[in-house]
């Protein structure tokens, strides 16, 4: 895999990963259609940290050269603009694609769901269309940890029963993961579907627990904790995520055999398609998590207890044993540690000198 396209490349997960798959010497490009779902001047920080150029350099469907990694272009570009998307495949030849923009957030999809159809289904259509065109060896395409919805068993297992979602984005990365599905089958397309579960760590997402308590924290706001902090997630931190997709991205998605008895299509043992969980396999207790920030800081803050929000799970537990098992890798920083590079970076980056 020389040439790799990273979509959703000004986002978190897929920044990091650009950035290691560029330092690993691979000819990589980034797109990304800069939207404004959080703060875009967060989205132009990363690309900066990456190229080396400010936005005001940044131009629709114009590759950017980086200043900083001479393998490393930019483009700003829609997965929606299927015109220009299938250009720059055909101008490209990519070997591999890590394709991560999609819109992202399990709340915000309550209030607008259609974005979440255009981004996530009908833009995955364009790419899994221009990856079959352009035959990609290799596409590896980010799902999530809602998937798994209201499953009461833990932890969750890749071949665990995903047909209980309780958000409509969860129900669009369930969406994408039946699509590989059914490219790989009908085009042998090789597709491995990757189940995040709640990454964290410098340059998060804003609309992310991580990165509101820890804002919340440094600016002394009041916390909104909702289920009285019970609730558990399996949270993940960024290197061990873009170290474990690299690891996914090199080796080509075989049939697995695994898969026949439980697998959405007949015969599925033949069909080159993977899913692996990405997570820590060690949930934490919300309240503990806001506590080891607060440690990190040095700063307590006021807490206002909530119920359960619509399209919440109560808690998320990833079974990795089968990326263990085959890339003899496992995601394992603990949360003191992520925490206290989270909360480094986030008093460099905003100037807080006071504490």
């Amino acid at each position: 895999m020389n040439k790799i396209l990273v979509t959703g490349s000004a986002g978190f997960i897929g920044s990091k990963l650009a950035q290691q798959f560029a330092e690993k010497g691979y000819d990589v490009i980034g797109l990304d259609n800069i939207n404004n779902y959080y703060d875009v001047d967060l989205k132009y920080g990363r690309l900066e940290s990456l190229t080396g150029v400010n936005k005001s350099v940044i131009k629709d469907e114009k590759l950017i050269q980086s200043h900083l990694y001479p393998n490393y272009r930019f483009i700003q570009l829609d997965i929606e603009n299927n015109i220009q998307l299938q250009k720059l495949f055909d101008e490209e030849k990519f070997d591999a694609v890590c394709h991560l923009a999609a819109q992202a957030g399990v709340r915000y999809s309550i209030e607008n769901p259609h974005v979440y159809a255009s981004s996530n289904v009908a833009g995955f259509l364009n790419i899994l269309e221009a990856c079959r065109r352009n035959k990609i060896k290799h596409l590896v395409y980010a799902s999530s940890s809602s998937v798994y919805g209201l499953n009461s068993k833990v932890p969750f297992s890749e071949k665990d029963n995903v047909n209980h979602p309780v958000s409509l984005y969860a129900a669009t990365k369930k969406a994408n993961e039946l699509m590989a599905h059914s490219y790989s089958a009908l085009y042998g397309l090789p597709t491995t579907g990757l189940r995040f579960f709640t990454v964290y760590g410098p340059w998060g997402r804003p609309d992310m627990a991580p990165f509101i308590f820890t804002d919340a924290v440094f600016n002394n706001r009041p916390i909104k904790v909702f289920n009285h902090g019970e609730m558990l997630r399996d949270f993940t931190y960024i290197d061990d995520v873009v170290e474990a997709t690299i690891r996914v991205t090199g080796k080509t998605a075989e049939p697995d055999s695994s898969w026949n008895s439980s697998a959405p299509l007949p015969d599925s043992s033949s069909v080159p398609y993977r899913i692996y969980n990405i997570g820590n396999s060690s949930p934490v207790k919300l309240m503990d998590f806001i506590r080891i920030i607060e440690q990190s800081v040095g700063r307590e803050v006021e807490k206002v207890y909530l119920p359960m929000q619509q399209g919440d799970v109560f808690q998320t537990f990833a079974d990795t044993a089968s990326l263990d098992k085959t890339f003899d890798f496992k995601p394992d920083t603990d949360i003191k540690t992520g925490v206290e590079k989270l909360v480094s970076w986030y008093r460099s980056f905003y100037k807080f000198t006071g504490f």
